[in-house]
């Protein structure tokens, strides 16, 4: 009667796992398909019965987690990755999609908090100059002046690029390092520091020279003296 119930313990256990394992086969080339086409709506719900049926330490998390950042779904990519940072606290591209997630969101602390993580394990000028800006978005002058003054001191590849509004119909794309130069005048002149934010805007206008809004600042500092 035991070795009856062992053997049909057995093909039951044997059948479950067949099937499970022919559910991922499906899902997975469902996934495929639904990338291939282009949608994303399928292609999360693949990735929710895949991790279903995979457990909780399934690596597709992390591919549901960049469809969501690449669609802006912001709120379900922050769930997403602080579910996976637990396990994963140091995985850097993670916690970049998390940062942004919550800036976008509006969450400027908690925002801020991912960014100095960042910049804990990178020491990264581009992590810096956003924490940097963060904290000043949040008025949080001396704290900015620090964050940018430390981005200004660490090395620069020279190939991250940041865009800014000039008016609403043009966008100008300046070198990070011309950036945070621009980013510490901003914040001196927050400081009542309009020296070092002349200083400043000249720094970022001699590396990157045809720099708009640094020009337009330096301008007005002038006319004001």
């Amino acid at each position: 009667m035991k070795k009856l119930v062992y053997i049909c313990a057995f093909i039951l256990t044997t059948t479950a796992i067949a099937q499970t394992s022919n559910s991922l086969t499906f899902e997975k080339q469902k996934l495929k398909q639904a990338l291939a086409y282009g949608d994303k709506l399928v292609a999360a719900s693949s990735m929710f019965s895949i991790i279903s049926l995979e457990g909780p330490q399934s690596t597709y998390k992390d591919s549901l987690a960049y469809l969501y950042f690449n669609a802006r779904n912001y709120v379900s990519c922050f769930l997403v990755t602080n579910d996976i940072l637990k396990n994963k606290p140091n995985n850097i591209e993670l916690l970049e999609m998390q940062a942004v997630s919550l800036e976008s969101m509006g969450a400027m602390e908690k925002a801020s908090e991912s960014y100095k993580a960042l910049l804990a394990i990178t020491n990264n000028n581009y992590h810096a100059y956003k924490l940097a800006g963060l904290q000043l978005a949040m008025k949080k002058y001396d704290l900015a002046h620090a964050s940018v003054k430390k981005a200004n001191q660490l090395s620069d590849n020279g190939t991250v690029e940041i865009t800014f509004q000039v008016n609403k119909n043009y966008n100008q794309n300046v070198k990070l390092k011309a950036a945070i130069a621009y980013l510490e005048g901003i914040i001196a002149q927050n400081l009542d520091k309009n020296k070092e934010a002349k200083l400043s805007f000249e720094a970022a206008v001699k590396i990157f020279p045809d720099f708009v809004l640094a020009k337009s600042k330096l301008e007005t500092l002038s006319t004001e003296e």
